[in-house]
């Protein structure tokens, strides 16, 4: 009798190599949640804009694309409540629901979807290339844009054109700099696990 060798399935996001439990999937959902607080904490105030640029986008796009859509959505859903019941999650330190219901709010609650769909593309093998992840990540980014700049103006009453001034066009290069970054990293990952399993 010849034993069926078992082959194991090729895994779909990074975080499936490890991912073996629930108490994993919550430990990778919790460690998203902590990553986007680290990179929150850089932030760079912009003149005349309530929006600092920080981090945390960087952050979503590589948990996001790292352990999929729900575990990466669910990491974004972590770290906004967190920082909403009072922990010092967002960029400076900040806390409380006064901010996810502020001006700025919108890019924070934009985080949940982006997530979501940054990890249902890398789940289909968008993140494996630096070529196919790079305009992946923009995409991502827009996804947050196009929530947070409508709040925006919403609750700042501001015009539309002031609110893309204040909210996106100063942010335009950063974002397309922690896309390259994400890209970058997300294609080394995958080929060192590679090279692992070689």
């Amino acid at each position: 009798m010849v034993a069926a060798s078992v082959v194991q399935p090729r895994p779909a996001v990074l975080a499936d190599r490890v991912a073996r439990t629930r108490v994993h999937d919550v430990l990778l959902v919790l460690g998203a949640a902590l990553f986007t607080a680290l990179l929150s904490q850089l932030s760079i105030a912009v003149p005349g804009s309530p929006v600092p640029i920080t981090g945390q986008t960087l952050a979503v796009m590589l948990t996001a694309a790292a352990l999929g859509p729900m575990r990466g959505m669910l990491g974004q859903v972590a770290y906004v409540l967190m920082g909403a019941v009072g922990l010092p999650f967002y960029s400076r330190g900040a806390s409380g629901f006064e901010h996810v219901l502020g001006a700025t709010g919108g890019f924070l609650v934009g985080f949940i979807p982006a997530a979501f769909l940054v990890g249902l593309a890398a789940r289909r093998g968008l993140d494996r290339s630096a070529w196919k992840a790079l305009p992946l990540f923009v995409a991502g980014q827009l996804v947050i844009f196009a929530i947070g700049v409508p709040w925006l103006a919403f609750v700042a009453r501001l015009e539309v054109a002031t609110a893309l001034q204040k909210g996106f066009l100063p942010f335009v290069p950063g974002a397309l700099v922690k896309a390259a970054i994400a890209a970058m990293l997300m294609t080394l990952c995958w080929r060192l696990g590679r090279s692992r399993r070689a």
